[in-house]
C-alpha cells in the first residue's frame, strides 16, 4: 500500500455537494487502486477455503484498517468537515447466516495478516440475509439488497467465468475477486449465476427455504454451482502452470472444506479427472484423499446433509454415479480394515438411496477436525467414532478464533489505546502480547471502567435511535444475539428474564443492579418455533418495558435486524455475555470470544468454547451453571421428566405464560405449540429435548448472582480485565497457525 499516494490524493478529494454513498464509492475506489499495487500472485503451496457463506461485514473500515490508513482517513475527512461515521449508513454485505460464515471472513483476514496464502470461494448472493423488521412483534423479512450501495471493493472477472453444466440447464459461474488485505493480499472469489433467468436464481438468495423439493433442489444446485466452479477453475490452473502431472497438484493445492454444504466439490474433483482427463478412478480418488480437508461444525443431524438419489440424478447424474462409486470403494476399504457390517454401515456414503455427505468427507479427507476441544471429542467418541476408531490419526482440534483487528481494534477503538498506554502497541500485529495486561493496576481498572462505560452509552444510543428503547446508561448489559435456535435457547433466557420481572415487581429481589436484556436474533424464514420464540421475547419486551412500577430496574429490547455491524456495537458495550446452549451442541462458538475479548464475563453453560474460555480466565472470573455432557447423558438414560421442573412455582407461571393468556400470539397458536414442545414433545422429539426447564432453576439463581456481584464495580471490572487479558488464545491468527501448520502445510 503506497500511504503517501492515498493520503495525498484524498486531501485532493472534493467531498463538498456529494453523498455518503458517492464518496464511499470515490474513496473505497482510492484505496483500492492503492492497496492492489504491485499486487502478485503467491507461487508455491496455497490453500482454499471453500464455503457457502462469507459473513463479511462492512468492508470500509475494516479495509482501511487492514491497509493502515483509517486513522489517517479519519484526520482528513474531519478537516474537511466530514465525520467518518457517516459511511455507517452504507449497509453491511450479509453474506452469510452466522457464526460459519463470520469464521470464515475472520480466517481470511487472519491469514492475510500473518502473510499466509490462503482465499476464499463461495457465492456473491444478489440478496444477503434478509433483512429483518419486526412488525407486532413477529419476524418479518425483507430483501436485502446490498449491491444498491454500489460494490467497490469488488472486481468482476469476465474473461473467466466458467459453464457449469447440470442436466436440465446451463449456467456462468462470473467470478467476483474481493481482496483481503494484510501482509499479504489475498483474494475472496465469489462467483455469481448468470445466463437464463431461471440460471440466475442459483445466485440470487442466500440459503433458499427448502421446505419444498424446488427449493431442496435449488439448494442442491447452489451448492455444486459454486463448489464446481471452484475445483474446475484450480485444476485447470494447475495444468496451465504445471501440466498434467496431477501426482503433484497436492504440492501446490489443498482444498478446506467449511462444512458440510461444498463437500459435493469432491464428486467434482473426481469427475473432472476422470471425465476430462481421462485419469483412471482410482488414481483420482487416491489424489482427492491427498487434497481435500473438513471441518465439521455441528453434531445436530439436520446440518449434516443427506441427500436424495432422486434429486442427485435429476439435476446432476454423473455426480450421483461418482458418489455411488466412491461408496463402493469405501465399503472395500473397510473390509480389509476389519469393519463390522453395522460399522461399515455406520461409515456408509451411499445407503438406502442417500447420500451421506459427512460420511463422505470423513472417508475422503485427510484430515477432519472439530472446532472446539469439547466438539473435537464429541466427534471422536460419538458422531464419528467408528471413523475414528479406523482412521485414528485423521481427527483433530482447531479451536474457532476471530479476528482481533475487527472485534477489538475496529470496533473498541478505546479500549485499544487504553491497551497501547498499558501494555505498548505490540498485541495490534502479536495478539499473544495481551496475556501482559494480567499485570495491571488499580488506575487501569479505573481506566477501564470509564471505557466501558463510553463504550456502553454508544450502544444504548444506538438503540434508542434504532429501536426507540430508552436505557439508562448505568444499567447492567447483558446480552444474546446469535442465530435463532432452539438449542441455543433464547427461550430458557425469556423465562429467566419474566422470573426476575417477577421477583423485582413482588418486591421479593430488591438488591439486584439494573439491568437490561439485549436480543439479537434471526430466525429462518420457515423455522416457525424460532419465529414463534422472537415473538414471545418481544411480548415480554412491551410488558416489562412499560411496567412502571420496574422499568427502572429491568428492561429488554430485542434488536431488529442483527448483523455484524450492530454486534461490532453490542459486542463492545456489553458487560455480560449470555452463551447458555444445551451442553455438546453447541460445537464452538465465536460470539463469546468477541465478547470476552472486549471484556464481557460470560454467563454460561459447559459447552462449545465456553469451556476453554473458562479455562483461560478462570472459573472464578465468569459465571457458569447448568447440566454438563455428561450429566445430560445420565439425565437421558434414567428418563428426563420435564414436567417435575414444574412443580417450582416461579418457573411454573413463566413457562405457563405461553398458554395462560398473559400474552398473546394473536391466534395463531405458536405459543402453545412451544408450549407443549416443552412438556409433552412432538412425534419428532421428545419433552423438553434441549433441557431448558432442567437448567432452568440454576440459570435464574445465577443471573441474580451476577446482578448482586455487579453492585462492587471495581471488582467486577477486575473479572472484565481478566477475561480480555487472556483472550488472545481465542485469536483466529492462532487458529490459522494451526491450520498452516498441520493441515495445510503452507
Amino acid at each position: 500500500m503506497d500511504k503517501f499516494k492515498f493520503t495525498e490524493k484524498l486531501k485532493e478529494l472534493e467531498t463538498r455537494g456529494k453523498t455518503v454513498v458517492e464518496l464511499y464509492n470515490e474513496i473505497s475506489a482510492l484505496a483500492m487502486e492503492c492497496g492492489l499495487e504491485g499486487d502478485k500472485p503467491c507461487q508455491g503451496r496455497n490453500a482454499y477455503y471453500l464455503s457457502m457463506e462469507f459473513l463479511i461485514g462492512r468492508s470500509f473500515y475494516n479495509n482501511l484498517l487492514e491497509l493502515g490508513v483509517l486513522e489517517e482517513t479519519r484526520e482528513i475527512l474531519a478537516k474537511k468537515g466530514l465525520d467518518i461515521n457517516v459511511f455507517e449508513e452504507i449497509e453491511d454485505a450479509a453474506l452469510g447466516n452466522g457464526g460459519l460464515g463470520r469464521l470464515a471472513a475472520c480466517f481470511l483476514d487472519s491469514a492475510a495478516g500473518l502473510g499466509l496464502p490462503l482465499h476464499g470461494y463461495g457465492i456473491r448472493y444478489k440478496y444477503g440475509l434478509f433483512k429483518q423488521a419486526i412488525e407486532n412483534g413477529f419476524q418479518v423479512e425483507l430483501p436485502d439488497d446490498w449491491q444498491r450501495f454500489g460494490d467497490p471493493w469488488s472486481i468482476r472477472r469476465e474473461d473467466e467465468k466458467r459453464l457449469i453444466e447440470f442436466a436440465d440447464m446451463k449456467v456462468y459461474a462470473v467470478p467476483y475477486d474481493m481482496p483481503v488485505f494484510g501482509k499479504k493480499i489475498n483474494r475472496l472469489r465469489l462467483f455469481q449465476a448468470e445466463g437464463s433467468e431461471e440460471a440466475e436464481k442459483i445466485s440470487e438468495y442466500l440459503y433458499p427455504a427448502d421446505d419444498t423439493e424446488e427449493g431442496k433442489i435449488l439448494r442442491l444446485r447452489q451448492e455444486y454451482f459454486f463448489s464446481a466452479a471452484a475445483v474446475g477453475e484450480l485444476l485447470d490452473g494447475f495444468v496451465k502452470q504445471h501440466g498434467k502431472n496431477f501426482d503433484k497438484f497436492p504440492d501446490y493445492n489443498v482444498i478446506q472444506l467449511n462444512d458440510t454444504h461444498p463437500v459435493i466439490a469432491i464428486a467434482e474433483f473426481i469427475r473432472l479427472l476422470t471425465n476430462n482427463y481421462r485419469m483412471p478412478f482410482a488414481n483420482a480418488l487416491s489424489l482427492a484423499k491427498r487434497t481435500f480437508a473438513y471441518t465439521n461444525h455441528t453434531i445436530l443431524p439436520e446440518a449434516l446433509e443427506c441427500w436424495s438419489e432422486e434429486y442427485v440424478k435429476k439435476i446432476l447424474p454423473d455426480i450421483a454415479d461418482i458418489m455411488v462409486r466412491i461408496g463402493v470403494y469405501a465399503m472395500r476399504e473397510y473390509q480389509t480394515l476389519g469393519c463390522s457390517k453395522e460399522q461399515a454401515a455406520e461409515m456408509a456414503i451411499y445407503s438406502g438411496g442417500r447420500f451421506y455427505m459427512a460420511n463422505l468427507a470423513v472417508y475422503v479427507a485427510k484430515t477432519v477436525n472439530g472446532v472446539a476441544a469439547l466438539h473435537t471429542e464429541i466427534l471422536k467418541s460419538n458422531l464419528f467414532a467408528t471413523a475414528h476408531k479406523f482412521y485414528p490419526n485423521k481427527l483433530q482440534n482447531k479451536t474457532n478464533g476471530i479476528t482481533h483487528r475487527r472485534w477489538l481494534e475496529l470496533c473498541n477503538r478505546e479500549l485499544s489505546l487504553l491497551l497501547d498506554k498499558t501494555i505498548g502497541v505490540k498485541w495490534r500485529s502479536d495478539i499473544t502480547d495481551l496475556d501482559r495486561l494480567n499485570g495491571f493496576t488499580d488506575d487501569t481498572v479505573k481506566e477501564f471502567i470509564q471505557v466501558k462505560q463510553i463504550k456502553k452509552e454508544q450502544l444504548l444510543k444506538y438503540i434508542a435511535q434504532k429501536e426507540g428503547v430508552d436505557i439508562p446508561a448505568d444499567f447492567l448489559v447483558f446480552a444474546q444475539v446469535k442465530r435463532l435456535h432452539e438449542y441455543k435457547r433464547q427461550l430458557m433466557t425469556a423465562f429467566a428474564v419474566l422470573e426476575l420481572y417477577y421477583g423485582i415487581k413482588s418486591g421479593r429481589l430488591k438488591d439486584i443492579a439494573p439491568s437490561v436484556f439485549i436480543f439479537g436474533a434471526k430466525s429462518a424464514p420457515a423455522y416457525k418455533r424460532a419465529k414463534a420464540i422472537i415473538k414471545f421475547i418481544n411480548e415480554i419486551a412491551k410488558k416489562i418495558n412499560s411496567d412502571e412500577q420496574t422499568c427502572n430496574k429491568l428492561k429488554v429490547v430485542f434488536v431488529q435486524n442483527y448483523n455484524v455491524s450492530y454486534a461490532e456495537k453490542i459486542v463492545a458495550g456489553t458487560d455480560v455475555s449470555l452463551q447458555v446452549s444445551t451442553a455438546g451442541l453447541e460445537a464452538s462458538g465465536t460470539g463469546n470470544m468477541k465478547f470476552m475479548m472486549n471484556g464481557a464475563v460470560t454467563c454460561g453453560t459447559m459447552d462449545g468454547a465456553n469451556i476453554e474460555i473458562v479455562e483461560k480466565a478462570g472459573k472464578e472470573n465468569n459465571y457458569i451453571f447448568g447440566a454438563t455432557v455428561e450429566e445430560l447423558i445420565k439425565l437421558k438414560e434414567e428418563g428426563y421428566v420435564p414436567n417435575l421442573y414444574l412443580s417450582d412455582a416461579d418457573h411454573k407461571r413463566a413457562v405457563e405464560s405461553l398458554i395462560d393468556g398473559t400474552f398473546s400470539d394473536e391466534g395463531t397458536g405458536e405459543f402453545k405449540e412451544l408450549y407443549d414442545s416443552l412438556t409433552t414433545g412432538a412425534n419428532w422429539h421428545s419433552p423438553d429435548n434441549y433441557f431448558v426447564l432442567f437448567d432452568l432453576d440454576s440459570y435464574v439463581k445465577t443471573l441474580v448472582k451476577v446482578c448482586e456481584d455487579y453492585s462492587d464495580k471495581k471488582e467486577f471490572a477486575k473479572k472484565q480485565l481478566i477475561n480480555t487479558a487472556n483472550s488472545a488464545y481465542f485469536s483466529s491468527d492462532r487458529t490459522i497457525k494451526e491450520y498452516a501448520e498441520d493441515i495445510w502445510k503452507i
